[in-house]
């Protein structure tokens, strides 16, 4: 076997044995309550040439690719205010655990991406095509089953991670969204959610991860106020069911999505 190939099945192999266990329990109640399983990609990035590469990337090779085994939409988005480093972050749906396992597998026997993808994966040691890719396995919140658009019209986008000091707290912060109505007061009030989410595998676990968008900043800033005003969200908020302790820290990051996003 040359080494090259030696290299990215040892890499694949490596990746599956890891993550198997993890979404073992996963995999099962997905099948029953339909619940998708996501994976969020983000490359970093230090060159305008390592952008534009993993850019054809996504757009020429992979969306298409993974279109064709049942994956979609796709979503790509770059930061609203960049730091020094650039970040793609890629939204990868799969309808089963099984879809996400099987995906490398073929891939590589997709001759179309290979052809597509030959400038990425072949990029030389010297000048490689990213910095890093960090994924994270998620798996759909029970009340919001499946991802959703909110069309094609210009907006901006927001994902927010709510970390939580315990796993048992974490599955509280969860329950808020779900039996204890958070999702609901989000959909009344005119917040537009993309997708709900646990992270099953991941970095900062225990915690949640999801997406919603708006028209602009403005329109941000007072769904927000309307949220913390809310009598609903109140009541929830102050019950000692849940302390504000059950989270205790929160990233949000501002995207837009890139042209040929499908999201």
């Amino acid at each position: 076997m040359k080494r090259r190939s030696f290299v990215k099945a040892s890499i694949l192999t490596g990746a599956a044995s890891t993550v198997l266990p993890g979404i073992t329990m996963a995999a099962n109640s997905s099948k029953k309550s339909g619940q998708q399983l996501y994976e969020l990609r983000v490359y970093t990035l230090k060159t305008d040439t390592q952008q534009k590469l993993v850019e054809d990337y996504l757009q020429n090779a992979a969306i298409p690719a993974l279109n064709r085994l049942g994956s979609n939409p796709i979503g790509v988005f770059t930061e609203l205010k960049p730091d020094v480093q650039t970040r793609i972050f890629v939204l990868i749906p799969y309808k089963s655990a099984d879809d996400f396992l099987k995906v490398q597998d073929k891939l590589m026997a997709d001759s179309t991406y290979l052809q597509q993808a030959s400038a990425y994966l072949n990029a030389p040691l010297s000048a490689p095509a990213y910095d890093r890719i960090e994924s994270s396995l998620l798996q759909a919140f029970k009340d919001m089953p499946k991802l959703e658009t909110p069309g094609q019209q210009k907006r901006i986008f927001e994902l927010r991670r709510y970390e939580s000091p315990t796993e048992a707290s974490g599955k509280k912060k969860i329950e808020m969204f779900n039996e204890a109505g958070e999702i609901g007061i989000f959909k009344r009030l005119g917040f537009k959610p993309v997708f709900y989410s646990e992270t099953l595998i991941g970095t900062f676990r225990p915690n949640l991860v999801y997406m919603i968008t708006f028209d602009d900043m403005d329109a941000h800033d007072h769904l927000w106020k309307a949220f913390g005003n809310d009598p609903d969200w109140k009541k929830i908020s102050t019950s000692p069911e849940y302390p504000n302790e059950i989270v205790s820290h929160i990233t949000s990051t501002m995207l837009v999505p890139a042209g040929y996003s499908q999201i």
